[in-house]
């Protein structure tokens, strides 16, 4: 196959999705990587795995790139005496923190890296002995519950000092630590630390049979919950050359549009919120428990958690409750019409949100800034439009984007993705084909591997899948879940630079990453 000028042996797997896996070279693997950045392509993710589907020995790190063609994923087989391999961070600055987290799970190394500090592992286990490495059998002991310092980058300067914010923060949020050095309020750098509630939840996959596991991809992140269930199945279906009835596949999507709605009416009433207007949170607070009450009555669960499963979905909405969330859309769509107009002519919110925080569209490139922040700064992508499985295909879905990059832009796209995700929502229920929502798949009876790739709210969310034959019962070797927060973390550091630290809340919330989602 050719990728972005680059003859690769590859294979296409099952899957709705145009997906591709191979195996290359040291050499190629940088090759790879600078071809694909050369036409466009984008690092979706990178991680590293001590066993191997494919029956050879010795670790491997993989990444996935998303190309014009669809996703390619490579991997690399290691020494393993000498796991190393060359440095994807000068290419794709996102693979940075990921290289570092496959430092700490699998004990591989980035022959070349800058940045070799621990990222997930905070003292929880020992250095050399990396919890996902082929000899650990147990769980690691970790070295007396001491955390660690953290070498933070100083800023030095007459009038610079440190704001330490985190771990540890007012309300539910997840943890995480931001380090700002500022000048007055002026913010000059912002380092952040996640990592404080790392799960174990890639070893936690390793430990249940396949056909259960979708239930822990929906709880990576909870706010996720529907897209992270979906691409794990999705993956688990592929190996299982599965295909699910039609009317599975639009009721996955009328759940995912669900799910999209309910976390922009949050974020939405919350952006409000941090630039003083409480009647925008009390509003669309309002609005979205009014969401997640009718998702409650459709699915039995307010969040959709475990309705989607390996085969299609667990629940089916009958037709009364189809049409009564069809009215519900015109219903939300009439407020938030009116709440749009506040918002836009509401002079004290327009100064808190136009020019703040901005990401110029040529450093979103650099930086791998992807999912609706992206399209906020001129990165059109979006797997509905881009790779539409059905029923997207027939949906025509419209891509929301804009150019400016501050939180005004963020929150428009946010309020044109609201609108799109109603219209399909109202299509879907007045449209719903009729048959089964479930079949069982057939677990393969040798090795096999397969890949889920979703655009969930906050952006693309990958599960890749590679799974022992019979002779282990059908043992998951590897599951990695992706939550497109890897990317955009390092974003925000750039985004709040120049601005003045009471506005750190509002560029944060503008964003609005996933602790859980990067942490696993």
């Amino acid at each position: 196959m050719l990728v972005a000028g680059l003859e690769l042996d590859v294979m296409r797997l099952e899957s709705p999705m145009p997906i591709w896996l191979g195996e290359v070279s040291a050499d190629d693997w940088s090759v790879a990587a600078e071809a694909v950045a050369r036409a466009g392509g984008r690092l979706v993710s990178m991680w590293a795995s001590p066993l191997r589907a494919n029956g050879q020995a010795g670790p491997a790190v993989a990444m996935a790139l998303a190309v014009a063609e669809g996703l390619v994923w490579l991997e690399l087989t290691l020494d393993a005496a000498n796991p190393v391999y060359p440095d994807l961070s000068g290419i794709f600055p996102a693979s940075a923190r990921m290289q570092r987290a496959a430092a700490d799970l699998v004990g591989v190394r980035a022959d070349g890296a800058n940045d070799t500090r621990p990222w997930l592992n905070h003292g929880a286990w020992p250095d050399a002995q990396a919890p996902l490495s082929a000899t650990a059998d147990a769980p690691p002991v970790g070295d007396g519950g001491r955390i660690r310092d953290y070498p933070f980058v100083r800023v030095e300067g007459d009038g610079v000092h440190e704001i330490p914010v985190g771990p540890v923060h007012a309300g539910i949020i997840g943890p995480g630590h931001f380090r700002f050095s500022v000048v007055g309020e002026k913010v000059l750098r912002l380092e952040t630390r996640l990592g404080y509630k790392h799960k174990g939840i890639d070893r936690r996959f390793t430990e249940l049979a396949p056909l259960e596991a979708h239930r822990l991809a929906g709880r990576v992140s909870g706010d996720s919950t529907v897209a992270f269930a979906w691409a794990y199945c999705m993956a688990l279906e592929g190996a299982a050359a599965c295909t699910i009835p039609a009317r599975a596949a639009s009721l996955r999507v009328l759940m995912l549009e669900r799910e999209r709605v309910a976390n922009h009416l949050g974020d939405l009433g919350a952006l409000g919120n941090d630039a003083a207007l409480a009647f925008g949170l009390s509003q669309f607070s309002r609005l979205k428990e009014d969401w997640v009450r009718r998702s409650g009555v459709a699915f039995g669960h307010r969040f959709m958690m475990d309705c989607v499963v390996p085969g299609g979905v667990a629940v089916d909405p009958d037709a009364p409750e189809l049409e009564a969330m069809a009215r519900q859309c015109e219903v939300i769509e009439r407020e938030v019409q009116a709440l749009r107009g506040i918002y836009d002519e509401h002079a004290g919110l327009q100064d808190r949100f136009l020019t703040t925080g901005r990401v110029v569209p040529e450093l979103a490139v650099r930086l791998g800034l992807t999912g609706l922040a992206g399209r906020a700064s001129a990165q059109a992508n979006d797997l509905r439009c881009d790779h539409p499985v059905a029923p997207y295909d027939r949906l025509a879905v419209k891509m929301a984007t804009h150019r400016n990059g501050d939180v005004a832009a963020r929150v428009a796209v946010r309020f044109d993705e609201v609108f799109e995700s109603l219209r399909l929502i109202r299509t879907l229920c007045t449209s719903m084909p009729d048959g089964a929502v479930k079949l069982d798949p057939v677990l393969p009876q040798q090795p096999a591997r397969g890949a889920g790739w979703v655009e969930g709210w906050r952006g693309e969310v990958l599960v890749v899948l590679e799974l022992d034959g019979a002779a282990q019962a059908h043992r998951i070797l590897r599951c990695h879940c992706h939550d497109p927060s890897w990317h955009n973390w390092p974003v925000l550091e750039h985004a709040v630079i120049g601005n003045i630290v009471p506005d750190f809340p509002l560029i944060n919330k503008s964003f609005n990453l996933s602790y859980a989602g990067h942490d696993r």
